[in-house]
């Protein structure tokens, strides 16, 4: 019998519905049920959804559901929560979300799931954290969505300054997805050439000081986006149907997500954004690539700020 891969999305909010379309769009999976506290949000959107299926590339079985339905799924993905406020930081969001999820993964994990967490709702490094102490699964099947989308905006950044496709243009943005993330240049190159070496070739028209402001812009996007439309969904939404491919379709993609560190990076007990092998175990490996002495010391300093943030939530949880 052939296998049935079965999606379940728990949270139907912008960032869930858009993730949703898009994997309907991309003929991404077999089966997806919707799974939200507001039942006739997420009824009403897999009739909509329902509706496009004469369109879409490939045919997928869509519903509303609840937390059962997750026992035969393949891949369980959280959007779920309350969302960042104009002016409010992700980490902000901790303690709020953190309670939100303690009631979503049990109920998951009740059902008798066994497969992958996929988890978005932000601050996602802590909350990927939270879902794999809550749910008792193996680190390599848990996984946040983490830079996956702050490295595509470097790479369609850095696309529009150097005049080329981004999808042609490689460059990792590492750490914490927020405030303490960091672009590793000293990787960074465009059809294999560093991003230095082209500055180089046409002085007249870049110049490593352009580098910063450009970070910068990557960086807070997210608060531009936030001050102009109320919420950012589509790029991430297409960031987890990338992952979503990669997982379901074990392809080994190199994607930079949030995961687990166990001496990686001299770093350990932290979920944060590195670049790994992403295949239908999960993580299958963490790629260790060489950092320069201030890429070093950003990524220990980011590993640190989510370290602080993460350790009185734990004591709470732990204490109960």
């Amino acid at each position: 019998m052939e296998r049935v891969n079965r999606i379940a999305l728990i949270g139907t909010g912008f960032v869930g519905s858009s993730y949703a379309f898009a994997l309907l769009n991309q003929g991404v999976g077999d089966e997806l049920v919707l799974i939200d506290v507001n039942k006739e949000k997420s009824e009403g959107d897999a009739m909509d959804l329902n509706h496009g299926l004469a369109f879409a590339p490939s045919y997928t079985k869509i519903w509303y559901g609840d937390y059962s339905d997750c026992a035969a799924a393949d891949l369980v993905v959280i959007t779920a929560g309350a969302n960042q406020k104009p002016g409010e930081t992700r980490l902000d969001l901790v303690e709020k979300n953190s309670a939100i999820f303690k009631s979503i993964v049990d109920q998951v994990m009740g059902s008798g799931f066994d497969g992958i967490f996929l988890v978005a709702t932000n601050p996602v490094d802590i909350l990927t954290y939270m879902t794999w102490k809550f749910s008792g699964l193996p680190k390599h099947r848990v996984i946040g969505s983490g830079t996956i989308l702050d490295t595509a905006r470097l790479r369609y950044s850095l696309g529009e300054y150097f005049n080329v496709d981004s999808r042609n243009v490689h460059a990792y943005i590492m750490g914490e997805h927020g405030d303490s993330e960091l672009p590793a240049w000293s990787h960074a190159n465009i059809g294999g050439r560093s991003i230095y070496d082209r500055i180089k070739d046409n002085p007249e028209k870049y110049s490593e000081r352009d580098l910063g402001p450009l970070f910068e812009g990557v960086r807070d996007a997210a608060y531009h986006i936030i001050q102009r439309k109320g919420a950012t969904y589509y790029g991430i939404a297409m960031g987890l149907v990338r992952l979503t491919k990669a997982i379901l379709h074990n392809e080994n993609s190199i994607l930079t997500v949030s995961a687990y560190l166990s001496g990686e990076y001299d770093e350990k007990d932290v979920y944060i954004g590195v670049p790994a092998i992403v295949n239908r175990s999960g993580v299958r490996e963490i790629l260790e690539i060489e950092l320069d002495e201030l890429e070093e010391a950003q990524f220990a300093n980011s590993a640190k700020v989510l370290r602080e943030t993460l350790n009185p939530v734990l004591e709470k949880y732990n204490e109960e």
